[in-house]
């Protein structure tokens, strides 16, 4: 903290200094300039009483630019719009850009944002966002951390496709930049109080003016409180999951000694206390291959045995996933607090020949808590007090200005940002989990109900002991194996990171860049853009378990298992390491504890852009861009990738931890037509992913996947059950995953104080067949075996969004009235990694609307308004339920009984989205 004070305090004193010589003042053409066209203009979708939209002022291209003017592909969402669609964090932009989509999992500190639909999921702290998000030109680190309130903003601008240029890595996607309201030199103030169902409560000010009588210091701050119940309720003890207890306070200074010299600085604090987030159940389906010569055959049971397992230790399973009822084990919660807090100085500095811009940032986000890892009040496994917590500190420097009288708009830029990450991890076995993991293998091995007594070591009744594992039963000489491996399953109760492990990744980042716009003519202009940035990662961990079953298991029952390999002991063989399996799960056992990790990596890269566009009218211009992004490597920061459960994982192991660099070729050609009264934006793009970091959790831990494809047919050998088949030689491979479509985005203004946005997707963003694991051309994991040749997950193909509003005044008092309604529209999608059928999202829409009454120049208002109008139930992201049952119904269809996969019983559940809300919200300005 106190190296990036001084940082921040020697850049804005270094401008101080140069502003002292300056002789000549010019227009500022900076982030400053920026802002203060905006403050000007009039958004698009808000309606002006005659001539329609005053044009909108966007920093895409760090230039303050009319939104017409820019050639690449933005949605610029004004203040007057969030509000009206009630939009306080960034999830809720999904209802007013349509290539975007925000959604949590699980907690308010994972967030994955999607661009033309790519993204990262959030679950996993070592993969950095593929939409980069900006709040007032400082980068945050994690999508999830935008995921808060957002206070008084100016606008949102989302940029899509790749931002690598002036941006910088991990904009492979696109970007979000969030622009905050500027402290004024009149003295202002704003309140509001939003009362709605699930009692919540929200209260927002704002002050604004000078400082004394000051004409050169001026300040601002913002506040919001939030308090929500939630709208999951808990069975077992009656309490509210996923409710909302937020407050978030940002206070900023302006400074303007000179024309020449802006400086503004601003510090804000987030804190949230709140119970997230619950999961409902979604598919508790069981299948069986009972004809494996029939491709595609599959009979669906009367009954799933994990779900009776659940049953007979007292779980609760309710299958209606919209009531929002759910179970959680006594004692446990998804209690989680975060902090998040952050100072920066932005000086813009103006001399003869152009402007320089420093912007330094500090940012420290800590999260966590506790979470009842299971989802059901079986207790199998949660978490006491894991966090994640960020410390970054960022400092940029651009000087832009024109030459050749203003042919040439010419920019060079400078960046530095130093990041730790440190994961705190104690997920540990439930007090059940050693009887549930038992009976679940007695049950596969035969599901009749008398068979099993969970009081019972090994979850074996008098009749299942005498039945399964005498010497006269179906394992014969191997029956004692059997009952000693079940019964060791009752000491992994209580055990797991109870000390809890610690991951550590240290970060530095530097980037050289430039930009350039070449007017050619009056319409034709060149933009050309270049950066190379140099990425360096340090990882260490030291982990800890106290699982000693895991390595007794590997050591008595691994040997006999691997001794079996007659056809007729398939069974056998695959039921022991099932005990194994169950026994160590997600790498835990005591071989690891103690174990320290350490690694490092670096990397380089070239990024960068070309753009040639044409004004063909005064109103119209054409474009057509080739832009290269890039996505920083990593770390695996999940012990998944060590070597278990067939030997103990040593510290070179931590190789296999890593992951590659996520690179993006993009080509767009696009059109914009600003008319006044009717504006339209139409964009076609067509992007190849390298490396595509993909993230899947299996229902025991998460696996990162570079995701690419071979040159050559592997003749299916890419969806086999095998991970040994389906290699591709390294000069073969080639990019894996392909986004093309087309956007559309267009305003309209009929009539007097009547304004009419509609926007439309299409985006195929579609896996290559013939898929490979990583550059070198490694198999794909064959958890993925449905991948190839299908569509990226959480991508709907076709998005359409729409708004109206209409202000008209109401007599001749100054009174107005506003009718707001907003609607999106999402065909079908898949929202699981694997794309396992059971996570299928059907096609929804989505319609937010509000009614009000305003005073004289705005001054007061009162609106009624509600959200998700017709209570569209819906999901954001579906999960295999952890450790509770295997195998999707689409492995017992591809893959079937000969490959391993007879049985397909894996729970499923899901993060549900929010249900219908509404209230009422009086504000006032004075």
């Amino acid at each position: 903290m106190k190296k990036s004070l001084l940082l921040a305090s020697a850049s804005v004193a270094l401008l101080t200094a140069h502003a002292a010589f300056a002789q000549d003042a010019t227009q500022p053409t900076g982030d400053a300039a920026a802002s203060t066209a905006a403050e000007a203009a009039v958004a698009s979708d808000a309606a002006a009483p005659e001539a329609g939209a005053e044009e909108i002022i966007v920093t895409a291209t760090r230039r303050a630019t009319a939104l017409s003017d820019v050639p690449i592909a933005v949605s610029a969402v004004s203040a007057e719009t969030m509000q009206n669609s009630g939009a306080s964090d960034i999830r809720q932009l999904n209802q007013l850009a349509p290539s975007l989509l925000v959604s949590s999992t699980g907690s308010e500190s994972n967030g994955s944002a999607r661009v033309r639909g790519i993204g990262t999921v959030g679950d996993n702290p070592g993969l950095e966002s593929s939409v980069a998000v900006f709040v007032d030109g400082v980068y945050r680190s994690r999508s999830g951390i935008g995921l808060n309130e957002l206070g008084e903003i100016e606008r949102v601008e989302v940029l899509r496709g790749p931002q690598g240029t002036l941006f910088g890595r991990n904009a492979s996607a696109g970007l979000i930049n969030i622009i905050s309201k500027k402290p004024s030199y009149e003295s202002e103030g704003a309140a509001e109080f939003t009362y709605g169902n699930y009692d919540h409560i929200r209260a927002a000010g704002s002050l604004t003016g000078p400082i004394g009588k000051s004409e050169t210091l001026a300040m601002r701050i913002d506040g919001v409180y939030v308090k929500r119940d939630g709208f999951y309720t808990d069975v077992v003890s009656g309490d509210d999951a996923n409710d909302r207890d937020r407050l978030f306070v940002r206070g900023q200074l302006l400074f303007e000694p000179n024309d020449d010299l802006e400086v503004r600085i601003i510090g804000d604090y987030t804190t949230r206390d709140e119970s997230c987030c619950g999961a409902a159940i979604i598919n508790i389906t069981e299948s069986s291959d009972t004809t494996p010569t029939v491709p595609g055959d599959a009979t669906i049971a009367a009954s799933n045995r994990i779900v009776s397992v659940l049953q007979s230790l007292g779980g609760i399973i309710n299958t209606d996933t919209y009531s929002r009822d759910i179970a959680v084990s006594p004692g446990r919660s998804f209690q989680n607090k975060t902090e998040d807090y952050g100072l920066s100085v932005q000086a813009d500095y103006d001399m003869s020949f152009g402007t320089l811009t420093s912007i330094t940032g500090y940012r420290e986000y800590k999260s966590g808590g506790a979470a009842d890892l299971d989802y059901g009040n079986v207790d199998l496994l949660f978490r006491e007090d894991s966090y994640r917590k960020f410390k970054t500190f960022s400092q940029e420097l651009r000087l832009q200005g024109s030459a050749f009288d203003d042919k040439l708009d010419w920019l060079f830029g400078a960046y530095y940002a130093a990041e730790d990450l440190t994961v705190f991890d104690d997920t540990t076995f439930g007090s059940q989990y050693g009887a549930f993991a038992a009976c679940r293998i007695v049950a596969t091995i035969n599901p009749a109900a008398a068979l099993r007594n969970p009081a019972n070591p090994g979850c074996l009744s008098p009749a299942g002991a005498a039945t399964l594992f005498t010497p006269a039963g179906p394992f014969g000489a191997l029956a004692p194996a059997f009952v000693a491996g079940l019964n060791r399953l009752s000491t992994v109760n209580g055990v797991g990171d109870v000390a809890g492990s610690t991951y550590n990744q240290d970060s530095k980042n530097w980037a050289l860049f430039t930009h350039n716009i070449f007017n050619v003519t009056d319409r034709l202009s060149v933009t050309l853009g270049v950066r190379y940035t140099d990425e360096s990662k340090d990882f260490d961990a030291s982990l800890s378990n106290n699982n000693l079953a895991c390595p007794a298991q590997q050591a008595q029952l691994g040997p006999i298992a691997n001794s079996l390999t007659a056809p007729a002991q398939a069974t056998a063989r695959a039921l022991l390491l099932g005990i194994i399996n169950l026994t160590c799960q997600g790498n835990s056992s005591s071989a690891i504890n103690g174990l320290q990790l350490s690694d490092s990596r670096d990397e380089s890269e070239w990024t960068g852009t070309g753009v040639i566009s044409y004004k063909f009218t005064d109103d119209l211009m054409g474009y057509g861009s080739y832009s290269k992004g890039y996505k920083a490597g990593g770390f695996n920061l999940d012990r998944s990738a060590l070597r278990l459960p067939f030997s103990a994982p040593v510290a070179s192991d931590v190789a296999n931890l890593q992951f590659s660099p996520e690179k993006v070729d993009a080509f767009e050609i696009g059109a914009k037509y600003a008319g006044g009264s009717f504006n339209i934006n139409v964009a076609g793009f067509y992007q190849e992913f390298e490396n595509f970091q993909l993230n899947t959790f299996n229902g025991s831990v998460f696996l990162v996947q570079n995701v690419n494809a071979c040159g050559t047919d592997l003749n299916g050998a890419d969806r086999d059950a095998s991970g040994t088949t389906g290699a591709c030689a390294p000069g073969d491979v080639k990019p894996g995953l392909v986004s093309k479509g087309v956007e559309i985005e267009a305003s309209m203004f009929p009539a007097d104080y009547l304004a009419v946005t509609a926007g439309y997707t299409y985006a195929r963003t579609k896996f290559r067949n013939n898929l490979v694991g990583n550059q070198t051309g490694a198999p794909l994991d064959p958890a993925l075996f449905l991948l190839p040749g299908d569509n990226l997950s959480n991508a709907p193909e076709h998005v359409v969004t729409a708004s109206l509003s209409y202000t008209p005044p109401i007599g001749g008092n100054g009174l107005s009235a506003l009718f707001y309604l907003d609607t999106r529209l999402a065909s079908d999608y898949n929202t699981g990694s694997d794309l396992f059928p059971e996570k299928e999202q059907d096609g929804f829409a989505l319609v937010n609307g509000r009614i009000g009454i305003r005073g004289p120049d705005k001054r007061w208002a009162l609106e009624f308004w509600g959200q998700n109008l017709f209570n569209v139930n819906y999901q954001q992201v579906a999960f295999n339920a952890p450790y509770q049952g295997s195998n999707s119904i689409a492995q017992v269809r591809q893959l079937g009984a000969a490959n391993g996969f007879g049985t397909a019983n894996q729970i499923f559940s899901s993060y549900l989205a929010e249900p219908r809300t509404y209230g009422v919200t009086v504000r006032t300005k004075f």
